[in-house]
């Protein structure tokens, strides 16, 4: 393990962090109890929460943010503004009006499977698992688990298709000259 990020940035809270080799953090990050797999680049104002783990290879884009109780196994891209949920139930204040504690809900885990790919601006609620290879659909909300070699987008996230092995890019054609 390393003893921080292999790049140097300002304005960024790191406390508790276990830092594999090579990991680079932009910016304006803020983790904290948790730990991040090597090679793996987070981008500026992302935030990682404690009890979260993120693997080896994985980039996490811009503005996302990362909750207590989030798994990303290695290779997983995670686009610009995506938000994990870690409670279906969130409130502010227990059954007496008080300020809720730790001690008045349980953390509910998120999982996502090797080499699958969040688009930006998606959200992913509680106790959902994104299987190896998935891709979601930039802007949906993932509500139920998504199977392996599976494209989802929506709001709910529904299936549109499933592929055998990693999708291939469509090849690009030439604009004609008029």
């Amino acid at each position: 393990m390393a003893d921080g990020p292999a790049n140097e940035a300002p304005y960024r809270l790191l406390n508790d962090v276990a830092f594999g080799e090579g990991v680079v953090v932009q910016a304006f990050a803020n983790l904290y109890g948790c730990s991040i797999g090597d090679n793996t680049k987070i981008g500026a104002f992302v935030e990682v929460q404690k009890n979260s783990r993120i693997g080896k290879n994985c980039k996490i884009s811009s503005h996302t943010f990362i909750c207590e109780g989030v798994t990303l196994e290695d290779h997983v891209f995670v686009g610009h503004n995506v938000t994990f949920i870690n409670d279906t139930y969130p409130r502010a204040t227990n059954p007496l009006g008080e300020l809720q504690t730790e001690s008045d809900w349980k953390v509910e885990p998120t999982l996502v499977k090797e080499g699958a790919s969040i688009g930006s601006g998606s959200t992913i609620l509680s106790n959902v698992t994104i299987g190896e290879r998935a891709i979601v659909g930039a802007g949906s909300v993932v509500t139920r688990n998504v199977p392996p070699n599976a494209i989802v987008a929506g709001n709910p996230a529904k299936v549109l298709r499933r592929f055998s092995q990693s999708p291939k890019k469509s090849p690009r054609k030439k604009a004609s000259k008029s």
